[in-house]
């Protein structure tokens, strides 16, 4: 069911609540009838409000309407990110374990919204090199970010602190803008295994060619897509990229989602323009919301507050190291005997797609608890021979069945059956030989049996007896047997 700007209807039922509340406390004394008046005027009130702004909505899930200078409304998809609640993430490893809410924040679950110039100010005062412009289309989806997707916002700033330090560290390697840490929010929600509908996988929510293109490794076990640190200094270096060619990281942004070759062609399009803005309406329409949908990402993840936004508190799990292993080991393997969680591993090594770390075709790395580094090292043999056979069963080595079948029911040996269908080949080689050893020639003016014999390597009796002839005489035009 769409939504009907439901932010605007929770702030008339807070503020009518608080007025009936106020009203009840002074004047309860008063005829009820007073009191079931009052109810039946705010239900009224809620029931036209909601038919009014019903006809502005076409598909709240999927897209938003905005209407431009010229009057006009325009639909713009929304990044696949922002289309629901992000439950995804309550289901992830360190959702569940590191994640809980702030028992301390009392802040009333209702959204505080303000004039547009108060967002103006904000936006301006974030310390980016990026252009965080304001309009009305940035505010549509503050707005979404701040209501329908509240609860999205908070697991996503309690999730951040797993991943920005991360996501930080890659950029300033590039030296980029660090503001760009919160692309992830509007590609995947911070959510490491986020798959979108046409394949892009990952937090940076690459697509398949290109993350192959910037040294990512995708096969049927390994996705690198979804290392978080991988794919973070991926991400960062396919930005460096974009901005050499586009010299604007308002279009670096937009190429990040529709890829270069679109955006060059909405450049070309607007007239060569190289303002975002200029060549809005050009490009596609999940793309025209995408600029809009990280500044506004900037903007909550800093402003949460303002908009009575708790995030939920994160207990940082233990520090992790890394190991490089050189055979083929289960996650069950390490799990079992080294007394651990196995979802904490998955976890922490999301990049491997069927729980096995591929170190038979290259020395692969396994991320684990600092404690149980040494626990690894110490026991690696155990680990590696704890049912193997039954976990890794992919076969290195098979014997082949020798045995010769005795056919039930049926008295011929298998021997006699070789030999008979031996021989049937054999008489079948032989005659397809006698068939394509067969040669004809056509006497000419003049020919004598014995000069067709020399010119075909032959002599005349053999020719006589091929052909059934009995005398010297042969016709012009005739033909006859050589071979």
């Amino acid at each position: 069911m769409p939504f009907t700007d439901s932010y605007y209807l929770k702030d008339l039922v807070y503020n009518a609540d608080l007025h009936f509340n106020v009203r009840t406390e002074l004047f309860y004394t008063e005829n009820i009838s007073i009191m079931k008046k009052t109810c039946l005027y705010i239900a009224t009130m809620l029931a036209v409000f909601s038919t009014s702004l019903h006809a502005q909505v076409v598909d709240d899930e999927t897209e938003i309407i905005v209407t431009n200078e010229k009057g006009e409304n325009e639909t713009i998809d929304l990044p696949e990110a922002l289309t629901s609640e992000i439950d995804s993430l309550l289901h992830l490893y360190n959702t569940k374990t590191y994640l809980r809410k702030d028992a301390d924040c009392n802040l009333p679950n209702v959204n505080r919204t303000y004039e547009p110039d108060v967002y103006k100010q904000r936006l301006r005062r974030l310390p980016t090199i990026m252009e965080m412009a304001y309009n009305d289309v940035v505010q549509k989806f503050i707005d979404r970010y701040t209501n329908q997707l509240r609860n999205s916002v908070s697991i996503m700033l309690g999730a951040s602190n797993f991943y920005m330090p991360i996501f930080e560290q890659a950029l300033e390697t590039y030296s980029l803008p660090l503001e760009l840490k919160y692309l992830p929010v509007i590609e995947s929600g911070l959510n490491p295994l986020a798959v979108s509908r046409v394949g892009a996988t990952g937090l940076w929510q690459f697509m398949l060619a290109t993350a192959k293109n910037y040294g990512l490794e995708v096969n049927s076990l390994l996705d690198e897509r979804c290392d978080p640190i991988k794919s973070s200094y991926a991400a960062a270096n396919y930005l460096k990229d974009l901005y050499r060619i586009f010299g604007d990281w308002n279009l670096v942004i937009a190429a990040y989602n529709c890829g270069p070759d679109k955006l060059t062609q909405a450049i070309h399009r607007a007239g060569g323009s190289k303002d975002y803005w200029k060549i809005y309406p050009y490009l596609p329409r999940e793309t025209r919301g995408y600029v809009p949908a990280f500044i506004a990402a900037n903007y909550v993840m800093n402003y949460y507050c303002e908009h009575n936004i708790c995030p939920m508190t994160t207990d940082l799990p233990a520090k992790t190291d890394t190991i490089v292993v050189s055979k083929d080991i289960h996650f069950q393997q390490i799990a079992d005997v080294l007394k651990m969680d196995k979802e904490l591993i998955k976890s922490l090594n999301p990049q491997y797609r069927r729980d096995i770390v591929i170190g038979y075709t290259k020395p692969s790395t396994l991320r684990l608890p600092v404690p149980m580094i040494n626990a690894f090292i110490d026991q690696q043999d155990s680990i590696y021979a704890h049912q193997a056979d039954v976990l890794l069963s992919k076969r290195t080595e098979v014997k082949v069945n020798e045995d010769i079948p005795d056919f039930v029911g049926n008295r011929t040996n298998i021997n006699s059956t070789r030999k008979t269908y031996s021989s049937k080949r054999s008489k079948s080689r032989k005659h397809r030989q006698r068939r394509s050893t067969k040669k004809s020639v056509t006497v000419r003016s003049g020919d004598t049996l014995s000069e067709i014999a020399a010119r075909n390597n032959t002599t005349v009796k053999k020719l006589k007896k091929l052909n059934g002839i009995k005398g010297s005489n042969i016709r012009k035009g005739k033909k006859i047997r050589v071979k």
